[in-house]
């Protein structure tokens, strides 16, 4: 489950189910994707031709392109016009985004890129489809334009769905990911709190011992087989020119399931983590750490496999689904000031020294421990007692 938007304890998640789809539906698919393909290469050059000609391109000029192209070429009248609209909305919300960053002045790896052509050999086929194009009917899902597919029901929808997106992946595996209403399911209070702080050599260190989550290096573990499959795909490069031979298709193919596989054991074990944190702790400070400048460091691969995005994230996630107060702290010299007297260090600390030293109040820790316990300073949930466990009906300091 992935949350899509919440307001009001009621909120919006996506839940994704795997597709057995035919023969017969995945032509069906296919010829539908490459429709609204065209319909989005369509957006993209009008939208240059207008902005060339100083004219204003919306939603609603689209549409009516849409309209007129619908009436004059039978091929693309031949399928559904829902994700066809559907995809013009997609472009409009691009557009009006890439344009809002550029007037904001953004820097430029900040900045959202307007929309490009969508090449046949390129994009992966996606189709949305509004509550009026598609149905469930004896457990299928059932699209507009006569096309029917077989949902692999791991877990039941919590409510009916209000849109549904069918997708295929790298793989060639198809999807439908289901927007449903969910509603808050709140926790009983325990009366903890906890600060979290990411690292390389564990990925999260906490101020609780028991909930610290070491790297377990799923990438490193299958690097042999990755590394086995690009000797394979080296040796049967096809030439410029050429097409890929039989060999050379089925090593990446390999590859990319190994991709998937890894990147499936890091979702995994992140959400059993943030699970059993948010089910321990009412409040939870939480570094707001943008692990993107490690990419450039020598530890960019060890902070790559740790995937400390996606663990972030799938502890807001989980915080927000159980009604938890998740807050997070700005990383700023969060190694350099003291978590018990709030001191701060004249030099910041290099990698090597792993100890915390404070110079006032002469508290020697583990360089995480305290910078987690520094989260919780920030975050306005300190003084807690031992293990982070506040005195029996004391509020939270700040909570809201």
């Amino acid at each position: 489950m992935v949350a899509v938007k919440g307001a009001d304890g009621v909120g919006h998640a996506r839940y994704t189910y795997r597709l057995r789809v035919s023969s017969t539906a995945r032509a069906g698919l296919l010829a539908e994707w490459d429709r609204c393909r065209w319909v989005w290469n369509e957006c993209v050059a009008r939208s240059k031709k207008a902005h060339a000609d100083g004219e204003k391109c919306g939603p609603a000029r689209l549409d009516r392109m849409l309209t007129q192209a619908r009436t004059v070429v039978p091929w693309l009248a031949e399928g559904s016009s829902v994700p066809q609209q559907q995809l013009i909305r997609d472009f409009g919300t691009s557009r009006a985004k890439a344009l809002k960053d550029t007037r904001q002045r953004l820097p430029m790896h900040r900045r959202a890129g307007m929309p490009k052509h969508k090449k046949k050999r390129e994009a992966l086929p996606t189709l949305n489809y509004t509550r009026r194009g598609f149905r469930l009917k004896d457990g299928r899902l059932h699209l507009a334009g006569g096309i029917v597919l077989s949902v692999v029901w791991s877990r039941e929808l919590p409510a009916e769905p209000s849109s549904v997106r069918v997708y295929q992946d790298s793989v060639g595996h198809w999807y439908a990911s289901f927007v449903v209403p969910v509603q808050t399911e709140p926790l009983l209070r325990t009366g903890r709190v906890i600060g979290i702080d990411w690292g390389v050599k564990e990925t999260a260190t906490t101020t609780s011992a028991a909930h610290d989550l070491p790297h377990v290096e799923h990438g490193r573990k299958a690097q042999a087989r990755l590394t086995r499959y690009d000797r394979m795909m080296a040796h049967r490069k096809p030439r410029k020119g050429q097409a890929a031979s039989s060999g050379y298709r089925e090593a990446k193919k390999w590859r990319a399931k190994t991709y998937q596989k890894i990147a499936r054991q890091r979702q995994d074990t992140g959400r059993k983590w943030a699970k059993k944190v948010v089910r321990d702790h009412d409040a939870i400070a939480v570094e707001d750490f943008r692990p993107k400048f490690l990419a450039r460091t020598t530890m960019a691969r060890k902070a790559a496999d740790a995937a400390i995005g996606a663990t972030k994230q799938a502890l807001v996630e989980m915080g927000r689904k159980h009604g938890r107060d998740v807050r997070l702290v700005h990383p700023a010299h969060t190694t350099m000031d003291c978590g018990s007297c709030g001191a701060r260090t004249k030099h910041a600390l290099p990698l090597s020294q792993r100890t915390y030293t404070c110079t006032i109040c002469k508290a020697v820790s583990p360089r995480d421990k305290n910078s987690a316990r520094v989260m919780l300073v920030r975050a306005g949930l300190a003084p807690a007692g031992v293990e982070g466990v506040r005195p029996p009906g004391a509020p939270l300091q700040g909570a809201a």
